[in-house]
């Protein structure tokens, strides 16, 4: 009975250690540093010239795209993600795993904000989409759109815009 203990033994914990240890392909992308987070400065100018700064993060790999604002419990009022394209599209977005109410706003390859989806409900899967061809999403906290007053037709001031020069 005791030669079976240990032989039971002796099997099951390489196997069980086996099955805690990464596989290649997870070993391959824990070892490949994640892509550092752009941050950068945009300017919305509301009606009447009032000028709006926000301290952003760039989304710019795919996967920083994918995953956005999600699993976030906080972000500040002048805080913000900005996502980009490669060409103007009716951009669709979604709140899938994103803990706080977001404002959206998208902007045209121009700079102007085209609309502005207000107060999005955390972790929907309500399809957001832009009103029009969009280069752009911003996004800020809920609730911020409203308190600036920042509406279609206002100009986002960022050099990827085209509305800033490039640093």
């Amino acid at each position: 009975m005791l030669s079976r203990l240990i032989l039971a033994t002796a099997v099951a914990v390489p196997v069980a250690l086996a099955a805690c240890e990464p596989n290649a392909q997870q070993q391959a992308q824990q070892a490949q540093p994640a892509a550092p987070r752009v941050t950068d400065s945009l300017t919305i100018e509301s009606e009447g010239g009032v000028r709006h700064v926000f301290r952003i993060e760039v989304a710019v790999t795919p996967e920083q795209k994918a995953t956005g604002l999600m699993f976030r419990r906080e972000l500040a009022a002048d805080a913000g993600m900005l996502f980009t394209y490669d060409s103007p599209q009716v951009i669709q977005m979604w709140m899938r795993n994103t803990l706080i109410p977001l404002d959206m706003v998208f902007i045209a390859a121009d700079g102007r904000v085209i609309n502005v989806a207000e107060r999005t409900v955390p972790e929907s899967l309500a399809i957001i989409p832009s009103a029009g061809q969009a280069l752009g999403v911003l996004e800020v906290a809920g609730g911020t759109a409203a308190r600036l007053r920042i509406r279609p037709g206002d100009k986002v001031i960022h050099p990827f815009f085209g509305t800033a020069p490039r640093p």
